[in-house]
């Protein structure tokens, strides 16, 4: 049996991490400083001003201070990063510093050796950063230092909300089926999600299960591989019922999550829709997607994931997780200065200033200034449990299987049993 490494985020690690205040080469070139010229490849995700701005000058000032060195960046939109990621892991050609997501992936990484110890090195910056980095460690040992970390929630136009009479945010999924048929009745669509890339349309039935099921259940899920409880199966049937009420964006199945102003988030900034679920990186994407650059700027609000009636799981429990800089095993040694100087008081002061997520650092909480992002940082801490994003904490093979199946239940081609039956039928081909 394939052992399972667990690397589930736990409410303590948050809480400890935020007390002290959601991609070219493999950089082999050269080995380490002082060996002459340097190149650093770089993949990140902010291909929208102001992040993709910033992160140019970020790599400018890292230059200026270290001649010699050289960093090639490749700034990519979420989804084709993801794909180029999974190929350059294929191939072994991984990119310097790239995005690691954590759980099951990144054990999979370690395990093929694709990704470079920073224990010793980082030691200072896993320090301060605090409990969050368990998230990124395997067998005890660190390989990537998360720089990102939220909470999913829907984000909302508050606006529309008023012309539509919604005076209080849902706060059970009673309150969410008064809203969408009030919107409706207004003439506007209630909810956009970019099923045409699974994901985001998987976090309806991570959170359904993160209700439906107690906090045991799932740790233990993670470590097993074992969806036998029944819960799982109640989280199905709450969705079925959501899709049956009708709330999404015309053409959802085939909608992208992210990309262009027809996208599930480009259809929230423009006013389109009324909410959208997602993770705290909306702001800053919805900034990219409109011609101002300021997204729903005093518009934009925030709720978190509503209660569901009858559920084993904690109510205030929360679905998240984020995003780590994470060194491949042969790049050089100025690739792991550089990612230190990414979650640097500095450049995650300009990161938070910037609405491009919130900080782990925790000297720069403060900058989070932007009001619906400072309440997901309340959220985010006040959690009792935070539970990783499911395809990330199972690993690729049966978060792939698991997404597949919810998408196919959002088309109305697969039961609450067949997400299970697909899922365990993944996991069983794991153990």
């Amino acid at each position: 049996m394939k052992a399972r490494k667990t690397l589930a985020i736990s409410a303590a690690m948050l809480v400890g991490a935020m007390g002290l205040s959601a991609c070219g080469g493999s950089g082999d070139e050269a080995a380490s400083s002082g060996d002459g010229d340097v190149t650093i490849t770089w993949w990140h995700n902010s291909n929208n001003d102001p992040g993709k701005s910033y992160y140019e000058q970020v790599a400018a000032d890292f230059e200026a201070d270290h001649p010699g060195v050289t960093i090639e960046i490749s700034a990519m939109q979420h989804e084709d990063m993801l794909t180029k990621l999974d190929a350059a892991f294929q191939s072994g050609d991984v990119p310097s510093v790239y995005m690691e997501r954590g759980g099951g992936e990144l054990a999979d990484h370690v395990e093929a050796g694709l990704t470079k110890d920073i224990s010793e090195a980082a030691a200072d910056e896993i320090d301060k950063i605090g409990g969050s980095v368990a998230g990124w460690q395997v067998d005890g040992q660190t390989y990537a230092l998360p720089f990102s970390l939220g909470v999913v929630g829907f984000w909302y136009n508050t606006e529309i909300f008023e012309q539509a009479g919604i005076t209080e945010a849902p706060a059970t999924m009673d309150d969410l089926y008064a809203a969408i048929d009030k919107l409706k009745a207004a003439g506007v669509e209630p909810i956009s999600v970019g099923a045409g890339d699974k994901w985001p349309a998987a976090h309806y039935w991570y959170y359904f299960a993160l209700r439906q099921c107690a906090q045991d259940v799932l740790t233990d899920a993670v470590k097993t591989l074992d969806f036998s409880d029944d819960c799982f199966v109640r989280a199905g049937e709450d969705l079925e019922a959501l899709v049956a009420a009708e709330p999404f964006n015309a053409g959802f199945l085939s909608t992208p999550a992210q990309s262009g102003p027809t996208s599930a988030s480009g259809l929230l900034a423009t006013g389109k829709v009324a909410m959208e679920l997602a993770g705290h990186w909306e702001p800053g994407v919805m900034q990219g997607l409109t011609e101002d650059g300021k997204g729903l700027g005093d518009a934009t609000g925030w709720f978190p994931f509503p209660e569901v009636d009858g559920g084993d799981g904690d109510p205030a429990a929360q679905l998240g997780g984020g995003d780590a800089w994470a060194v491949s095993q042969d790049a050089p040694d100025e690739a792991v200065e550089f990612v230190k100087y990414l979650v640097s008081d500095e450049v995650q002061k300009g990161f938070a200033e910037n609405d491009m997520g919130l900080p782990t650092n925790p000297t720069a909480s403060q900058y989070v200034a932007d009001p619906a992002l400072a309440n997901l940082l309340q959220v985010r801490n006040d959690a009792p449990f935070v539970q990783l994003y499911f395809d990330t904490a199972f690993g690729a093979s049966v978060g792939g299987a698991m997404n597949d199946a919810i998408a196919l239940a959002f088309a109305g081609q697969a039961t609450p049993q067949d997400i299970v039956d697909a899922t365990q039928a993944a996991a069983d081909a794991e153990k």
